[in-house]
């Protein structure tokens, strides 16, 4: 077979959409279903039997259909998971067989529009297979040849080489029809068979219908950026940072509960006005020369650039310093060129500096497993920095002036979603298309009905009130207030320079009389002045002044700089397993901001030291809550850390916790038993029984990975019960959590739309019927529109009604002890991110067991 043959039969090349107009270059899709399986996966709770095997499918549908762009070269069989760039065509069936209805009824009733355009449909598609005889191997060819029967086919059709879509039946099941090869006259005999009618909802229409909408975006002048679309002729400029943003749209067509709908959702793309060529200069200028390589690798490796002259994003994985401009490459035909010569050519590009080093961007391994080998190397000349730097994270004015662009409020988000589906609505073309297919799109977006959950009580030691999370506010809610439970901090230690000493005193003084009225008992600390703010001597003064007594150590710094910091923390972690709280002495230099401050500070050191701030009623009896994230190693390639928090008493306030190092996801289901282990083990020691029901909230999970963790991680988890005895069966519920997510709801009130309430769910007409899930609204935002938090429950023996779930997520909401009002996702979830935050940018290995039952992580 030649190169060109096996490329196609693994469904590579460019396809024809529409009157035959060739679709967008190749880009990769996503996994198989089969990846990370296990050979019998688990029976999903109240399956009472083996589910039927699926029918095989005929011969002739086990092509795959590529149509559209397409990079790896990878072909998805018919019927298994499909993906157009972020969006999950086909997505495993999770939902427990005993839940037929995932609908709460808690809480009040109310009107939320939500950022999605009911789709319609009309007819069905038909699918046929193409054969030539004799075999044709130009691609190009292919296309020409089947574009000359138009009046047979139609001017509406989908064409990939081998797989050809219909909106109409032909009249004969088989038509063959004939053309002459321009190259020597032959004839060649084309067969269109028709081998399946499709509905307008099925998988395969589905991924046609996004194609189909990419093409639509190109239309109205959008271009393609990594997974989104942008519009460059709407470009903001920031000037005084030196950055342009570019408005855009996440978009996907997907089928939900009982409708097909169109999601979008505004997005938009930070770039710098600068090349990475003039960022390189600046550095230059700036640093010694000595250490110019050095920092540059340190500020542009792991960041993605955008090349303007194509449109496409990569990542920087090296510099290479030794490589020019005037170097060359070998091309696809063999020949050989400059990089001066390919860019002059290619994209009418002029480069002025000769002696700039190359840009390394390596594939990802998805992509070398689908044939692209090798690096790529890009020219800093000709490239820009995109997305948000740990630089501009870090600077408040930036973000400032930046947010008052990107952050929309419901209102504006709602008017440019209204303006954009306008313009392609009255677009000529994009409707001709669509007509074509039997496809349109609602002029309004949706409206559902959801409900607010009803207000939680807090419970302290003195007090019991109702939390308004929008209100709350340290000094107020907190300062006074007896807390559940305080530890007596009698031998701590107060590291500080002498820069820094009248800020030292201040801040013991103040923290002792804040503490006191919430119940907490601090003693004067043991004062270290040090001769310098070097790593070393917070570490020799900690050697020197650490007993066996000390419970906390309490480091004043002068900045934030990375290297202190994270030898502090693996001291106090790692060799000398002790509490720690490190404070930038900025933080403190404000004398009418040290109360609140110090009352901040208070209440992390009372949690460090395994204190209890504040509580929920919980309802369910002896049950154990766990959390789980993972966090790439900043120091270690390729590996990642995964945090495990597991609460050990009944009101959730108390929390055991431990991490696990892996490089793929076996290792992470062993390390994740272990932790389990433990987590169980302390808390059959503290209640004198094991949990009788265990739910876990598994954060971190990366789209297409849901298989992995259905088939892999709950059933090693699940045996990890059997090692506490054979009659040890506790209620399970395992719960995806995704915060993540493009969906947008807003409350419809006095003729406007705002956010909703804390406490807001949807359970229906915008969630998967595949899926036990729902959307919570739990937390607030000060500025633009609150995002939902998804939450998918794919396992379930716990009989608990979807109330119940949606009630006890919401009150974990309210447990996290670092703000005093709900979050994004439930404390453990959040709780487990910063426990491997912690161990992934500063420690890089696991934490003394010593300090596993307080949140010394905070």
């Amino acid at each position: 077979m030649t190169g060109r043959a096996r490329g196609r039969a693994r469904g590579r090349g460019r396809a024809a959409v529409g009157g035959g107009a060739v679709a967008e270059e190749p880009s990769s899709v996503g996994r198989g279903r089969g990846r990370g399986r296990v050979e019998e996966p688990p029976r999903r709770p109240g399956e009472d039997v083996d589910p039927p095997a699926p029918t095989a499918p005929p011969s002739s549908q086990m092509e795959a259909l590529s149509i559209g762009k397409k990079e790896a070269g990878a072909a998805q069989p018919f019927g298994g998971r499909r993906r157009i760039g972020d969006v999950d065509i086909e997505v495993p069936n999770t939902r427990p067989a005993h839940m037929q209805d995932k609908k709460g009824s808690t809480g009040k009733p109310v009107s939320l529009v939500t950022n999605y355009f009911p789709v319609t449909l009309t007819g069905a598609l038909y699918q046929y297979s193409v054969s030539f005889d004799p075999e044709v191997e130009h691609k190009g060819v292919l296309f020409s040849m089947l574009k000359e029967h138009l009046v047979q086919i139609g001017e509406t059709y989908a064409f990939d080489g081998m797989i050809l879509l219909l909106p109409k039946r032909l009249e004969q099941k088989e038509t063959v029809l004939s053309s002459k090869q321009r190259s020597d006259g032959a004839d060649i005999k084309i067969t269109i068979t028709l081998t399946n009618e499709l509905s307008p909802t099925s998988p395969m229409c589905i991924q046609l219908y996004n194609i189909l909408f990419r093409k639509a975006l190109h239309e109205i002048g959008m271009k393609r950026i990594g997974r989104n679309n942008y519009n460059p002729g709407k470009t903001i400029q920031v000037p005084q940072h030196g950055l342009e943003v570019w408005p855009g749209l996440v978009t996907s067509v997907l089928q939900y509960e009982t409708k097909t709908l169109l999601m979008a959702d505004v997005s938009h793309k930070i770039l710098y006005v600068q090349t990475v060529l003039q960022v390189l200069y600046d550095l230059y200028n700036q640093v010694d020369q000595a250490r110019f390589h050095e920092v540059a690798a340190r500020k542009l490796v792991g960041l993605i650039v955008l090349t303007r002259y194509n449109n496409r994003t990569y990542r920087i994985d090296e510099i290479s310093w030794d490589a020019r401009p005037t170097d060359k490459f070998k091309m696809k035909d063999g020949t050989e060129m400059t990089y001066v010569e390919y860019y002059a050519k290619k994209y009418s590009k002029t480069l002025t500096d000769m002696n700039q080093p190359m840009l390394v961007s390596r594939p990802k391994k998805k992509m070398q497993k689908g044939g692209e080998e090798g690096v790529l190397h890009i020219l800093p000349e000709l490239c820009s920095l995109t997305g948000f730097t740990e630089e501009m994270r870090a600077n408040f004015t930036v973000m400032r002036d930046l947010s008052t662009h990107t952050r929309l409020s419901p209102g504006d988000r709602n008017n440019s979603l209204h303006e954009f589906i306008k313009t392609l609505n009255s677009n000529e073309k994009v409707q001709k298309d669509m007509k074509g297919w039997g496809l349109s799109f609602d002029k309004t977006l949706l409206k559902l009905e959801g409900r607010v959950m009803p207000p939680e009580k807090i419970f302290q030691n003195t007090v019991t009130y109702s939390y308004k999370p929008q209100e709350a506010d340290w000094s107020r809610e907190m300062r006074g207030k007896q807390l559940m439970s305080s530890k007596p901090m009698k031998n701590w230690l107060l590291l500080f320079t002498a820069r820094d000493s009248g800020i030292a005193q201040a801040f013991k003084q103040t923290l002792v009389m804040v503490a006191s009225p919430m119940g907490m008992n601090i003693n004067e600390p043991v004062m270290c002045e040090l001769k310098d703010d070097r790593p070393e001597s917070y570490l020799q003064t900690m050697r020197e002044q650490m007993n066996d007594k000390t419970q906390m150590v309490v480091c004043i710094v002068s900045n934030n700089r990375k290297d202190r910091y994270d030898a502090i923390k693996k001291f106090c972690c790692v060799d000398r397993p002790v509490p720690s709280q490190v404070i930038v002495s900025r933080t403190l230099s404000k004398k009418q901001m040290l109360m609140s401050v110090c009352t901040k500070v208070a209440l992390q050191m009372n949690c460090k030291l395994g204190g209890e701030l504040w509580a929920l009623e919980i309802p369910i009896k002896n049950l154990m809550v766990v959390g789980i994230n993972c966090y790439q190693d900043s120091l270690t390639k390729g590996q990642s850390v995964g945090g495990v928090i597991a609460s050990i008493n009944s009101s959730l306030t108390r929390w055991y916790s431990r991490c696990t190092f892996q490089r793929s996801s076996q290792e992470l289901i062993d390390g994740l038993k272990v932790c389990l282990q433990a987590a169980l083990k302390k808390y059959q020691q503290l209640n004198m029984n094991l949990p009788e029901h265990v739910i876990l909230y598994r954060d971190g999970v990366a789209r297409g990975q849901l298989d992995a963790v259905v088939g892999q991680e709950i059933p090693q988890v699940i045996d990890t019960f059997t090692t506490f005895g054979v009659d040890y069966t506790p209620k399970v519920t395992w719960i995806v959590v995704n915060k993540h997510v493009n969906t947008r709801f807003f409350e419809e009130a006095g003729g406007g739309l705002q956010n909703p309430c804390p406490g807001t769910v949807v359970d229906s007409e915008v969630t998967r019927p595949q899926w036990y899930d729902f959307f919570l609204v739990s937390g607030t935002v000060r500025q633009g529109t609150v995002t939902p938090c998804h939450y998918n429950v794919v396992w379930d023996t716990s009989g608990l009604k979807p109330d119940h779930m949606q009630r006890l997520t919401y009150k974990l909401c309210h447990l996290y002890y670092n703000w005093p009002g709900t979050i994004r996702v439930p404390a453990p979830c959040q709780y487990a991110h910063k426990l491997a935050f912690l161990v992934g940018q500063s420690i890089h290995t696991a934490p003394s067991e010593n300090l596993a039952d307080c949140l010394y992580f905070l």
